[in-house]
């Protein structure tokens, strides 16, 4: 299978299945000398690592993470770095009475159409289980952009349903397990979260991420403009169903008048554009915004076909999260973490300015 590898210098390529062995990414690129440590990649797994509250899929996996290559006596050699993390609490049983009936909303129907055969294990590598290596790749990439250049990439929900959070406070997104920046909607999520639990239902949620201090020129013109990997990246996190850099779709509403960003002498007056020009940065915080569709995995029956074409109905029982939003935040940041990464050891090996 193509397409499990992403970035240019700084090269990330993922391995594993829901509900296999283990999984694993392989990791080019990194410069040497970094210190990092399994501490380090075990801190950003823990913000994502399901079965840690109530509000999200049952399924509890430690996500351990073991190093086996590219770092020694605690620092980047400059050679792949090789990581793994085991599946320890898979019920691959729980899919027995469903592995011939394609799930609605789910790769289910086009991966057996294209390959002729599907893993039905909680999806298989169509799985969201399979960022988790995302985030441990994630996780260098933050290290280095942070230590080495002072780059800070945060994440938020921005909004679950109709319930929509404002941004009121990096610091409490650390004390809910919504990713939730102000304090007000905690209690209104919650409560969505156990009304659709009852309902055997679920909701999407929109997640955005802003990266900070990002220097001006990273990203090149036409097909490798920074927007447009970073579209690339954030689109292909399982359940997006939309990317938006600043303004998004709302500059439909926008005139010109509004929408450009003005300067003087001290810099830009706003931030529409969302940090980049061109498909180049221009020194302004990089935003994008992601929506994420309702999880499919739900107990309400539905319409469906199996694979001789047969009408039936479904309902899907098992550990699923009833808004993949909630732990989507760390993914994001990751993915956003990693191409800023790959285009900023692009444009220093080109230009030389950093």
């Amino acid at each position: 299978m193509a397409g499990n590898s992403i970035g240019q210098l700084f090269r990330v390529t993922t391995f594993g299945e829901s509900h296999g062995l283990k999984l694993g990414c392989i990791i080019d690129g990194t410069p040497p000398g970094l210190k990092i440590s399994e501490r380090d990649l075990q801190k950003e797994l823990d913000r994502r690592r399901p079965g840690t509250s109530q509000y999200t899929t049952q399924r509890r996996e430690l996500d351990k993470i073991t190093i086996l290559s590219g770092i020694f006596q605690g620092k980047t050699t400059g050679t792949s770095i090789g990581l793994t993390v085991k599946n320890t609490d898979q019920r691959p049983h729980d899919y027995n009475n469903i592995q011939k009936l394609f799930r609605p909303g789910h790769a289910d129907f086009t991966y057996y159409k294209k390959y002729g055969i599907r893993d039905p294990r909680g999806g298989g590598r169509s799985s969201a289980r399979e960022t988790v290596m995302r985030v441990a790749a994630g996780a260098i990439a933050k290290k280095y952009l942070y230590n080495n250049y002072n780059i800070l990439i945060q994440g938020y929900l921005s909004q679950i349903g109709n319930i929509v959070c404002k941004l009121k406070s990096w610091e409490e997104i650390k004390n809910n397990p919504f990713f939730c920046p102000d304090i007000t909607q905690i209690n209104n999520i919650h409560l969505l979260i156990k009304k659709l639990k009852k309902e055997g239902d679920s909701i999407g949620a929109i997640i955005k991420i802003i990266a900070k201090k990002v220097p001006i020129g990273l990203g090149e013109p036409i097909f490798d403009r920074l927007d447009a990997d970073l579209a690339h990246s954030l689109m292909s996190i399982n359940a997006v169903k939309g990317v938006e850099i600043g303004d998004g779709f709302s500059v439909v509403n926008q005139k010109g008048s509004q929408h450009r960003d003005e300067m003087n002498k001290t810099g830009f007056i706003s931030n529409r554009s969302g940090g980049i020009l061109g498909g180049i940065s221009n020194g302004e915080n990089i935003v994008a915004t992601i929506a994420l569709k309702p999880t499919s995995s739900i107990k309400k029956i539905g319409n469906t076909i199996d694979i001789y074409g047969n009408e039936n109905e479904i309902s899907i029982s098992g550990r699923h999260d009833p808004c993949v939003g909630i732990r989507a935040v760390p993914i994001a940041e990751s993915m956003m973490a990693i191409t800023i990464m790959d285009h900023l050891l692009r444009n220093r090996g080109q230009c030389s300015k950093f």
